[in-house]
């Protein structure tokens, strides 16, 4: 049974507020209806598509935060970050991210989101890849959403800092990257 359309209005509002990033079509599998009513529901209560959502949060919590790149510079959407601490990006994975001939995601792609998130976490000017270990445990298909996140682990041997990052299509991991750290502020002098 479908809920009549001002309750659903009044939900929906407050299902966005509560998870700004949840997508349309998560939320027409919750309430049961289109993604095109979801839509109009959105337009009517003038809530922005996710994109502009994600957006508008990122540049008001990270852009005076992030240090170490521009945030346009960083491979999907950044959704949480704590410097030296933790991160968190969303990609979702269109046809210019997939091979035409089986819509698999590129692995550059992948990588570039995990990197980039990486470097992104670190509270430096300057912070760049010295060294990454990577696997890869499935394919990720065109209209996945890949989140990523980012978890400073402490320095290695050679002073440099260390961050694992998994990336999960839902909950299943799909990537996993070990990125040692050269940032400019390290104490040690690092052999790149």
């Amino acid at each position: 049974m479908r809920i009549p359309k001002v309750k659903r209005q009044e939900k929906l509002k407050e299902t966005i507020e509560e998870t700004p990033f949840i997508t349309d079509e998560e939320l027409a599998k919750k309430f049961d209806v289109s993604i095109q009513t979801i839509r109009l529901d959105r337009m009517e209560l003038s809530i922005p598509e996710l994109r502009e959502r994600i957006k508008t949060v990122a540049k008001h919590q990270w852009n005076e935060t992030v240090r170490s790149l521009p945030l346009e510079d960083v491979i999907g959407e950044i959704i949480d970050l704590e410097l030296d601490n933790r991160a968190i990006s969303i990609l979702d994975i269109g046809r210019e991210h997939v091979f035409t001939r089986n819509n698999i995601a590129r692995g550059h792609h992948l990588f570039a989101q995990a990197n980039s998130l990486a470097v992104a976490v670190m509270n430096d000017e300057l912070a760049l890849t010295a060294k990454s270990v990577l696997i890869f445990k499935r394919q990720v298909r065109q209209g996945e959403r890949v989140v990523a996140k980012a978890f400073v682990q402490g320095t290695d041997e050679k002073g440099l800092t260390l961050v694992q990052v998994d990336s999960f299509v839902d909950s299943e991991k799909v990537f996993s990257g070990e990125f040692h750290m050269y940032r400019s502020t390290d104490k040690k002098e690092n052999n790149l």
